[in-house]
């Protein structure tokens, strides 16, 4: 009973977050600013290259080392190939990244990860299909259309959107802690099932696998090398369970993705505050 409730407050949590967030971006925030980092060819397509070539080469690597069970790879394999996390502009908040770049970074990522998992996920596991609609749908409704709300609010009512940014930045930190609380405590079994297994393991290395990487592709500027760290090791866990719950039959892969998502969380937000002191 109490997990059941568990389980339907995490979706109400996620929303409040996602929305909330986005739209306190737009609100302090405009097209330009999110635009001009992005003009940067070369960090561009080293984002690009972090995200879509060496992460999910870095998964089967992973996968390989560590001897992980079948559905496990699988798991940690999406993880690779899904990148742009609503997570990165607050990730960028509290590390004092390049705020703008985590935004235009974030929906470059996720634009590019719709298009990319439907192509890729069947050549690397054949016999896969995966819907882009599905993906893109609800990360168009729950980020884009918040982000260009605020993004307009924004450009037509600076003043207004002033007074009711500090109202979002709110509810968007206090959302994500009680998400963080309530996925931990939701899912506190399948972590315990993974135990033994050396998935928790491999989670742990993945992340600082996209840390890495990402801090080495960053470029010279501390600030845009923190969002690129960030947003390469926290990856997109609403496009990688949409894929992990429609095309495989087995609950495992879907456990996988739930366990590194909760290991990003809880290692990636204390990180993001210590690169802000650093």
């Amino acid at each position: 009973m109490l997990n059941d409730l568990l389980n339907k407050a995490v979706p109400v949590a996620m929303l409040g977050f996602v929305v909330s967030s986005m739209l306190a971006m737009g609100l302090g925030l405009t097209i330009r600013q999110i635009i001009a980092p992005l003009r940067n060819a070369r960090l561009v397509l080293l984002a690009l290259l972090a995200n879509f070539v060496l992460m999910p080469l870095g998964a089967l690597a992973l996968a390989k080392v560590l001897w992980l069970d079948n559905p496990f790879a699988v798991g940690l394999l999406v993880l690779g190939c899904a990148a742009g996390a609503p997570f990165l502009p607050k990730l960028a908040e509290l590390a004092k990244g390049n705020l703008a770049f985590s935004v235009g970074a974030m929906v470059l990522l996720m634009v590019v990860t719709v298009g990319y998992l439907p192509l890729v996920m069947p050549l690397l596991l054949p016999g896969v299909t995966v819907n882009p609609w599905n993906i893109a749908r609800s990360l168009v409704l729950l980020m884009l259309l918040p982000l260009a709300a605020g993004l307009v609010l924004k450009a037509g009512y600076e003043e207004l959107a002033r007074r009711v940014k500090p109202l979002f930045d709110w509810i968007s930190n206090v959302s994500l802690i009680l998400l963080v609380l309530l996925i931990t405590a939701a899912n506190i079994d399948k972590v315990l099932q993974v135990f033994g297994t050396r998935g928790i393991l491999a989670g742990l290395l993945f992340i600082a696998l996209g840390l890495g990487t990402g801090w080495l592709l960053g470029g010279p500027d501390g600030d845009t090398r923190r969002v690129l760290a960030l947003g390469t090791g926290q990856r997109n866990i609403a496009a990688a369970l949409v894929v992990a719950s429609q095309s495989f039959s087995d609950p495992k892969v879907i456990v996988m993705v739930i366990v590194v998502a909760i290991v990003g969380l809880v290692v990636l937000m204390p990180l993001s505050r210590a690169l802000a002191n650093h």
